[in-house]
């Protein structure tokens, strides 16, 4: 028998986000982002839910050939464009967007030898200080872009540093936003500026051709915690669930777990868990870091080791061996644990726990 940690893919949550995305943008093309292998639910595992989105975005190009594979035939945009001149002719065998968001890309583009037609999302640096060209080169390097036969379209595009939030008191979009449209007004072609907190904070405000739609997808809130996945109408994507393997019955002044950083103050029942760091759970974990027990709310004590960890026990005097453990998502009776509020006890986000689960994790789909 396989040890019992298994990360479940909802199938029918990753179909209820994208919804949502068409629901707050009807007019808008949606990407589905799919970076980091969907953010660690594997491509494979949400390609059908998301088949009626009208592209992918991506970093990778072996992702991009794996989404080809699938038999995907419509757009995929490279979000961090090429790396290599050799890449370009990846492009055109399969068919492949990409931004530019630098000169040296610029150059490869120029240089290129093969006869393509290339789709282009020309990124603006209008605040964030990452990739793309400040408002003062933007123009030119549009220009440049326009007049080469290899570039077949060209869209305007930028992101939002604080779009889930305030820059400097002020609403977080506001001052990007300006220098943005200052800096295209007047040329012509398409613009996709809204990520996941855009589209949900400032779908009124915001004209994006192409919605990029990445954490919302997989049932995370951009800005947690001034927003939960309920108030969004978000559904938890994937869940983390173990069992009970043992339980231990301390008293008081006795501790569990590596440097004894947890000490009873009185009796208490703690359940021994299949999870550990080592399969993504996060070491610096606290105690009171929620989880649920047979579907009911309790924390885990003590220090989270390789393999193990314990959760209190208090809560739920009928836990047994083999006891349902959802360290996020959802429990098979249906209680949910939102990833964000168990990212937040570690002081991280949901992206780097769904991100993070290891290889030796189980995944199974499931509606």
């Amino acid at each position: 028998m396989p040890r019992p940690i298994t990360a479940v893919i909802h199938a029918q949550a990753l179909r209820q986000n994208l919804a949502v995305v068409r629901k707050l943008v009807p007019e808008s093309k949606v990407f589905a982002v799919v970076k980091a292998n969907a953010y660690g639910h594997g491509i494979e595992r949400v390609y059908e839910s998301f088949k009626t989105a009208d592209g992918f975005a991506l970093l990778d190009l072996e992702e991009a050939k794996r989404l080809r594979a699938l038999g995907w035939t419509s757009p995929i945009l490279l979000l961090e464009g090429v790396f290599s001149p050799q890449d370009l002719f990846d492009c055109s065998r399969y068919q492949l967007s990409f931004t530019v968001h630098s000169e040296q890309q610029l150059y490869w583009l120029q240089q290129h030898s093969e006869p393509a037609r290339f789709d282009i999302f020309l990124k603006m640096n209008s605040g964030m200080n990452r990739l793309g060209f400040k408002p003062q080169q933007y123009r030119d390097i549009w220009q440049q872009l326009s007049q080469l036969d290899k570039v077949a379209r060209i869209t305007h595009m930028m992101h939002f540093s604080d779009a889930d939030g305030q820059r400097f008191g002020q609403q977080g979009i506001d001052y990007q936003l300006s220098e943005f449209e200052a800096t295209i007004q007047d040329l012509p072609g398409e613009r996709s500026v809204s990520n996941s907190a855009a589209i949900l904070r400032y779908q009124t405000r915001l004209q994006s051709d192409y919605v990029r739609g990445g954490i919302m997808l997989y049932g995370s809130s951009p800005d947690y915690p001034q927003h939960s996945i309920q108030d969004w109408g978000l559904a938890p994507t994937m869940s983390l669930r173990s069992e009970i393997i043992a339980i231990q019955h301390l008293n008081a002044h006795e501790s569990v777990g590596y440097g004894s950083s947890y000490v009873a103050e009185q009796p208490i029942t703690i359940g021994i868990v299949a999870c550990g760091y080592a399969d993504g759970y996060q070491r610096i974990s606290a105690t009171g870091t929620p989880v649920l027990v047979n579907g009911v709310r309790t924390g885990t004590i003590g220090r989270v080791s390789m393999d193990m960890l314990a959760v209190d026990l208090t809560p739920v005097p009928d836990a047994r061996v083999g006891s349902e453990v959802v360290l996020w998502g959802t429990s098979s009776s249906g209680t949910v644990l939102p990833i964000d509020e168990v990212a937040a006890t570690s002081g991280t986000i949901g992206y780097e726990l769904m991100c993070g689960v290891t290889a030796r994790v189980n995944f199974i789909n499931q509606e």
